[in-house]
């Protein structure tokens, strides 16, 4: 972020989008990362009420806006590539303001939704769940009420927004794949190596959730295992991959470093010398 927000960078769509995906991975591990090293470095893995709600908000709304953003990556990653001339124009900073506007507020309402089902359900025990954060599937486990009805709502909510957004991101990979058939042989290669390594990201992050939340509502002991893809993988190889891939970025982040280190060591030269007084 800070690479890109100090470099010409965050002028260009894609990479206005790399800054906001890279907040959003940020955020998006935080409400789950931190509290699964504290309860594997302590005995006594607990949450409160209150903290159990806030991370099911969190985790699911934050989730909701990082894959409902998603859409947006073949278009300004590869446009540039198809076509260089109309790219700026259609892909205009309103757009792409208005485009991240949209999955945040559609992440809110699909969060706040999940939110309202599961807050007023009636929990009487037991108190422990077999996973490493609050989900909702493990949350209506809990309940001392039948919740199939609510389970079939949560596979509606977000089982199909998840397949509705994996199938278009799949669309919308071969589509531009087929029309930059027509470019020359750079341009193709380009696009070829940045589709290959945004699909490999797309589907370890849709696969593993797709699988939990196109079924009914059961938890499987499976269940933990792929969502370590989505909440922690996943958001860990997105900056890998767009970085070490990416020719501009590493340019960007050695001009950017580069020049706070030399300014950091001038500051250090500027200081005066001190001298223990000789015996």
């Amino acid at each position: 972020m800070i690479s890109i927000s100090c470099s010409q960078l965050i002028n260009q769509p894609m990479y206005f989008f790399l800054s906001y995906l890279s907040l959003s991975d940020l955020c998006y591990t935080s409400t789950v990362t931190p509290k699964l090293i504290m309860d594997l470095l302590l005995m006594k893995k607990s949450i409160s009420y209150t903290g159990c709600m806030t991370q099911l908000f969190s985790c699911t709304s934050l989730g909701a806006s990082r894959s409902s953003s998603s859409w947006g990556w073949p278009m300004t990653a590869m446009w540039p590539s198809a076509s260089p001339c109309t790219y700026t124009v259609i892909m205009s900073r309103q757009k792409c303001d208005a485009m991240i506007a949209a999955s945040c507020v559609g992440g809110f309402l699909h969060s706040f939704g999940q939110f309202l089902l599961a807050v007023f359900l009636p929990y009487c025990g037991p108190n422990e769940i077999d996973h490493y954060f609050w989900d909702v599937y493990p949350l209506l486990k809990l309940a001392c009420t039948d919740t199939r009805k609510i389970g079939f709502l949560v596979i509606a909510n977000s089982g199909l927004m998840g397949t509705v957004i994996f199938v278009v991101l799949l669309i919308s990979y071969a589509v531009i794949l087929s029309t930059v058939r027509s470019y020359s042989i750079e341009n193709r290669c380009k696009a070829l190596s940045t589709c290959s390594s945004h699909i490999t990201v797309v589907v370890l992050f849709f696969a593993p959730l797709l699988f939990i939340y196109i079924r009914p509502a059961t938890t499987l002991p499976e269940d933990k295992v792929f969502a370590l893809f989505y909440t922690v993988i996943a958001p860990m190889l997105n900056l890998l991959i767009y970085t070490l891939r990416n020719m501009e970025m590493k340019n960007a982040i050695k001009k950017v470093w580069g020049s706070i280190m030399r300014s950091k060591g001038n500051r250090l030269r500027d200081f005066p010398a001190f001298h223990h007084p000789t015996s």
